[in-house]
């Protein structure tokens, strides 16, 4: 696999990760329970920052991949 379909594959699965975080925020609060919601709230934020992380670090590559291009 070649580094420009791996990049896009990575980017690919990272939006579906964060698609599928964003749509379990609302369903938290059905578990009518303040700690327990809390946890999630707080889990939920760290696997955002990490999806974001792994898209930075793609974004960081393909600008370091087209400046040694030149």
């Amino acid at each position: 696999m070649e580094r420009p379909e791996a990049i896009h594959l990575l980017r690919a699965e990272c939006n579906l990760l964060s698609a599928s975080i964003t749509r379990m925020h609302p369903i938290a609060p059905g578990l009518q329970d303040a700690p327990t919601q809390a946890e999630i709230f707080k889990a939920l934020f760290e696997l955002t920052k990490n999806v974001e992380t792994v898209k930075k670090q793609l974004m960081r590559l393909e600008r370091r991949d087209d400046s040694e291009l030149t």
